[in-house]
């Protein structure tokens, strides 16, 4: 297992931290607990009296999940000035400051606040009459060039996002101006919908640069996902044609799509060519979510694991799942062997978790059912550890090449597959010719618990890598961006935005609340609905 720092996260609950007033959002001492077999936080405001909010639903899926926390990656140039030696200026003055703990793992850059859905649960929204935010070309590439400016260690990952960014008319240049910055992974975070009815779009992003879709799912019903059951098939459809890859991604909420967690999987798997992986979000309480839906809707990543293996029959089990930071062990590794510093995912651990599953024929194989992962971990702890005491690369390769295959279990592999092979090849020869070949036959699933009012933990904003870049210049956590919008999201966008009737003005014959309207009978009649509904291969038994 990974190294830790002595003090991270205390050494067992109860633990203390910081956190934040739901109502007056002052920061205020906490206590994170276990209370009848689940976790909670708890903290009092002088004001508004005591809060008390599950925090994991799985006390000891909480522990195991501890064991793989990461030490910090800190950025050696932060950008903003941290206030008060208690911490309490957190999370008030992000920009990054000096006592974040993780670089950017995946920046966020907001395209704009128009969208033409109205989802109840969502971050993000222009209002009627509000102005309208959507930053320029050149204010997108001083974004961009201040995300790259980042050290050691500046990211390569960016998602566009909004609001609805395909409503952008220069959305082409706006991935091409990320490429020409440098970075490898360009994400675009859409419905899809504008991608399946615009002829070309798809084409067209994948060929400016464009790697993967991030899509929202919810459901493979009507019921649980009204807001793009029809579209999903010609989105899809679009995407597999331009070779575009796609990332699912449900929002997950208590009693309205939980039961479909195992048929969301298996609409993935169906649809393995173009679904590299299903990313579950649990609810986030902001944004257009009243509070009194909050007990009722709340659920939380063990939760949501728990009813993995229940809805797919056991085939992906608790077991499978390790949390983000768990690949430490590898980063430091590379780190070790090429003596360059490395991308590190060094995020909470509560903050999400993930597994990889592989197809091969009707069989479903997590990775876990053939690597032992920890002793593999452990085996990269160890070379690293010989090569940092000075040891020599030539017999480290040797020793690795000599021993993984003691963590692989060849009879339960995929039929296709030769993972020893391939650990090696990208850790010591970093060739992934391997790994780009069998993309088409393995998914991720994984999923990222983003915080709100009620569960919020300083010390998982201070580890956060999914960062928001800023037209002011600076670069915000994504649970102060969206949980604190008063501060930084709404609070900047304004000065950055154009008045909704300059902007109308400027963009003759556009409404800028245009909503979406959808012709059902013409959707469900097509041959294109039709071939992704219903699912036509069931590959967990008993599943309805």
């Amino acid at each position: 297992m990974a190294e830790k720092e002595s003090k991270e996260y205390g050494a067992e609950l109860p633990h203390e931290t910081l956190s934040i007033c739901p109502e007056c959002k002052r920061v205020l001492k906490a206590v994170v607990f276990e209370d009848h077999g689940k976790v909670f936080i708890q903290r009092k405001c002088p004001k508004h009296g005591t809060f008390k909010e599950v925090y994991w639903e799985d006390a000891k899926y909480y522990r195991r999940m501890k064991e793989f926390a990461a030490p910090a990656k800190k950025i050696s140039n932060p950008n903003a000035k941290f206030v008060g030696e208690d911490g309490s200026s957190c999370p008030f003055d992000c920009g990054l400051c000096s006592t974040h703990k993780s670089h950017t793992g995946l920046a966020n850059i907001a395209l704009t606040n128009r969208c033409d859905l109205a989802c109840w649960y969502c971050f993000y929204f222009a209002k009627e009459g509000e102005p309208i935010y959507e930053p320029s070309l050149d204010l997108i590439d001083r974004m961009l060039a201040n995300l790259r400016k980042e050290a050691p260690i500046s990211p390569n990952a960016v998602q566009l996002t909004g609001g609805e960014p395909t409503l952008r008319n220069d959305l082409v240049d706006i991935i091409k101006l990320c490429k020409k910055h440098g970075f490898e992974q360009v994400q675009l975070n859409t419905t899809g919908m504008n991608l399946g009815f615009k002829k070309g779009l798809a084409k067209e992003v994948a060929k400016a640069g464009c790697s993967t879709v991030y899509m929202s799912f919810d459901g493979v019903s009507k019921k649980t996902n009204p807001k793009n059951h029809w579209e999903v098939p010609y989105a899809l459809e679009e995407c597999r044609k331009a070779r575009l890859g796609v990332v699912l991604v449900p929002t997950l909420i208590k009693g309205i799509n939980d039961q479909e967690i195992g048929q969301i999987i298996n609409f993935g798997l169906n649809n393995i060519k173009t679904v590299r992986g299903i990313n579950f979000q649990p609810v986030s309480f902001v944004g257009r979510i009243p509070k009194k839906e909050r007990d009722k809707g709340r659920i939380t990543i063990p939760k949501a694991i728990e009813l993995i293996e229940e809805q797919t029959n056991g085939k992906i089990t608790k077991d499978d799942f390790y949390t983000v930071p768990c690949i430490h062990s590898i980063t430091r590794f590379v780190e070790a062997f090429t003596g360059t510093k490395q991308y590190d995912l060094s995020v909470h651990f509560a903050c999400g978790a993930a597994t990889y599953v592989f197809l091969d024929g009707k069989k479903v194989i997590p990775v876990t059912k053939f690597i032992d992962v920890e002793g593999f971990m452990e085996l990269l702890d160890e070379l690293s550890e010989e090569l940092e005491r000075g040891g020599l690369k030539t017999v480290v390769a040797g020793k690795l090449l000599l021993n993984v295959g003691k963590f692989i279990d060849k009879s339960k592999q995929p039929s296709y597959l030769d993972f020893g092979k391939m650990l090696f090849d990208m850790l010591i020869k970093h060739n992934f010719d391997t790994l780009g070949r069998i993309h088409e036959k393995s998914m991720l699933i994984g999923m990222m618990h983003f915080m709100d009012p009620y569960n919020y933990d300083i010390e998982r904003v201070q580890r956060c890598d999914i960062h928001y870049s800023m037209p002011d210049g600076r670069i915000v956590p994504f649970c102060s961006f969206n949980v604190l919008p008063e501060i930084y999201r709404d609070k900047i966008q304004k000065q950055y935005s154009t008045p909704w009737k300059e902007w109308s003005k400027a963009n003759e014959g556009k409404d800028p609340n245009a909503k979406y309207k959808r012709n059902v009978q013409a959707l469900e009649s097509s041959p294109v609905y039709k071939k992704y509904y219903p699912v036509p291969t069931n590959y967990f038994e008993g599943i309805k």
